[in-house]
């Protein structure tokens, strides 16, 4: 029985070269390793392109070519009739390939040799088994296509945002074994990614952010498209070296910074966007101390959950409409005592910081500040997504405003750096805030002026 494309994604990984036969127009035989094939679709497989060799000469001159793949579990090997159809030197296919080569560069000890000009898509005309000794196939791992379906259950029935972030990371490790997990948002500018919900680490890590195009995180958001690595590459890598470089370039505050949370020294990493139509909600990432975690199933399946998440975070994310105005303050209120702490903000970044110690910025920050002058100042705790919605004094967006990510963010990072300061949930797109401790509201922008 010929095999289909998609049944040979195991000879993609990387893990053993393919030789890529070509001829030139004299008749001239030539036979290369190839560094990548990358599954395009059905009927397309992309080939790395990285030298102006003999290999190029004769493609551009003569299309037809063969492409012998060796499945590295089982041994077996197919031969693929293909023909040339185009270049593609930027955009997703061309920067997940990109990635991936960096990735298998530094697994074979040539990183700074591989450099990927352009992804070269075949269409593949025919596929043929090549006789010879085969070892019995490896027992499957987890049947991740019932896991995919448990999990989008749990997913439809969320009715809030946060449970369905949580639903998320946590069937993540139970049901697919991926136990360190993040997701994280776009933030209004689109320039950034912000952690918003973790798991697996020692520290939330929530506010924590990544520039676009920054790591494989980054370069995911960019192109849209999901990245795979199943070993370490530098040029990859984020967290502290990134901040550091962006840091030195003055674009974040070195007094602002949260750690990112991620491991030390991934060794696999797997990144997939998070999108509802042509809105960008951010990224799903996981990531692996063990090379070679992630496979092919596995990235289908976490592009699958990112879409569906996409789809139940655009749902969510939608006004509640609630009766307003809001209820008076209750007349029981205990006052807050303990020692006073200054509340300190600065307009500029929206930053607030509780003494002289950083808590959050942006839109999360703005919404803190506000929250808190009307707490202290009119007695008000009560508040709710709608009402900030049309607070004027956030100047918020009329579209896409992420709002609803940016109050889990604020309610888990006071949760983690304040046990006097917190939001509490009244239900559905109402809230409160709760104070424990007296506090001074210090503008210190408007105190400079």
């Amino acid at each position: 029985m010929t095999p289909r494309l998609d049944q040979l994604r195991r000879c993609f990984e990387g893990a053993a070269p393919a030789l890529l036969a070509t001829c030139s127009t004299d008749g001239t035989p030539n036979v290369t390793c190839v560094s990548q094939v990358h599954f395009v679709d059905d009927e397309h497989v992309a080939l790395s392109f990285q030298f102006l060799n003999k290999t190029r000469e004769n493609i551009l001159a003569n299309p037809a070519g063969s492409l012998l793949l060796l499945d590295p579990c089982s041994g077996a090997r197919y031969r693929l009739a293909i023909e040339y159809a185009r270049t593609e030197s930027e955009g997703p296919l061309f920067e997940c390939m990109r990635a991936r080569l960096a990735s298998i560069a530094s697994h074979t000890g040539m990183a700074g040799v591989f450099r990927l000009l352009g992804a070269d898509v075949y269409k593949v005309a025919a596929i043929e088994a090549v006789p010879g000794p085969c070892r019995p196939q490896p027992e499957r791992r987890r049947d991740r296509l019932a896991a995919l379906r448990t999990l989008s259950r749990r997913l439809a029935a969320a009715d809030e945002l946060e449970t369905a972030l949580d639903l998320v990371l946590e069937g993540l490790a139970e049901l697919f074994g991926m136990q360190h997990a993040l997701v994280l948002c776009s933030d209004e500018s689109g320039q950034w990614l912000y952690t918003v919900a973790s798991h697996g680490y020692a520290q939330s890590g929530v506010g924590s952010e990544v520039a676009l195009g920054e790591g494989v995180i980054g370069v995911a958001a960019q192109q849209r498209t999901p990245i795979r690595l199943n070993w370490p590459a530098a040029e990859y890598a984020y967290g502290r070296a990134v901040r550091a470089a962006a840091a030195r370039d003055g674009l974040i505050p070195l007094d602002t910074e949260i750690s990112f949370p991620g491991l030390i020294d991934p060794q696999s990493q797997l990144a997939a966007p998070i999108e509802a139509g042509d809105w960008l909600a951010g990224v799903l990432y996981v990531e692996s101390a063990e090379e070679g975690r992630f496979d092919h199933q596995d990235e289908d399946a976490l592009v699958t959950i990112a879409q569906q998440l996409g789809v139940v975070m655009r749902c969510l994310i939608r006004p509640v409409e609630i009766p307003e105005p809001l209820p008076p303050p209750p007349m029981d209120a205990i006052a807050p005592a303990g020692r006073p702490v200054a509340v300190r903000y600065f307009a500029t970044t929206q930053s607030v910081f509780l003494d002289d110690d950083y808590l959050i910025k942006g839109v999360a920050g703005a919404v803190l500040w506000l929250l808190i002058n009307d707490l202290v100042r009119e007695g008000r705790a009560e508040s709710s997504n709608r009402a900030l919605r049309l607070d004027p004094r956030l100047r918020l967006p009329d579209l896409d405003d992420n709002l609803e990510t940016r109050l889990i963010l604020l309610q888990r990072r006071l949760g983690e750096r304040c046990d006097w300061l917190r939001i509490e949930k009244l239900g559905r797109g109402r809230f409160a805030l709760r104070l424990d401790r007296p506090v001074s509201l210090v503008d210190v922008e408007e105190q400079q002026a």
